[in-house]
């Protein structure tokens, strides 16, 4: 029996390639790639296939927030979160969402395999113990932490950025200078970002607020 597999992550030839190595293994067919989460969604919903890969950082709708329609729309596919993210807050969030497993992109290719393999099997597919696995990123994604926010958070953080001060922002958001400083400190913790200077690096690496603002 043939087991179906899509591939959504945003770089393209990185995709290709990985649709090229699978489709070595005997049995296994990639039925389609997207780039997005949207682009997955609509393929799982299409093809309704036994594995889905999927990038936890993609423009739209990211990799987590992806994870958990798929899983709440097609209970059989099983999901594998693919990432260049070695941080353990993304991994068990991926996990929470119904991730199956979770591969670091710089692991070598029979990592994959034997993690599609494993869920396959209906098991949760952990590293066995020696393998090293070195991340190629040194600091978390500043597009996956800002899909946590809420609408308010977003644009209190994006007044903090360009400068506003808390008397300022409580006035052009009609809320209390209380109340902005209760969301200063609830975007500090989400974001584990202990000062205004590192929130406001945060917001421009997030695209919340350019540069030149």
């Amino acid at each position: 029996m043939t087991t179906t597999i899509i591939i959504a992550d945003d770089h393209r030839i990185f995709r290709q390639g990985l649709m090229v190595l699978l489709r070595e293994q005997s049995g296994w067919e990639v039925v389609g790639e997207a780039g997005s989460g949207e682009e997955a969604l609509r393929l799982v919903s299409a093809l309704k296939p036994d594995v889905a890969v999927i990038d936890v950082e993609m423009p739209g709708i990211g990799g987590i927030e992806a994870t958990r329609r798929i899983r709440e729309s097609s209970v059989d596919t099983r999901v594998i979160a693919l990432s260049m993210y070695a941080d353990e807050y993304y991994r068990e969030r991926m996990r929470k969402a119904g991730a199956s497993a979770y591969v670091l992109k710089n692991e070598a290719i029979d990592q994959l395999v034997n993690a599609i393999d494993a869920v396959l099997r209906g098991q949760q597919y952990t590293p066995p113990t020696g393998v090293k696995r070195e991340p190629i990123a040194q600091r978390r994604s500043a597009q996956v932490d800002s899909e946590q926010l809420s609408a308010r958070e977003r644009e209190v953080l994006r007044l903090l950025a360009a400068g506003k001060s808390t008397t300022e922002i409580a006035e052009l958001l009609a809320i209390s200078p209380k109340t902005v400083e209760t969301y200063r400190s609830r975007l500090m913790n989400k974001l584990d970002i202990d000062n205004l200077s590192g929130l406001v690096r945060f917001a421009i690496r997030a695209g919340i607020v350019s540069p030149e603002e």
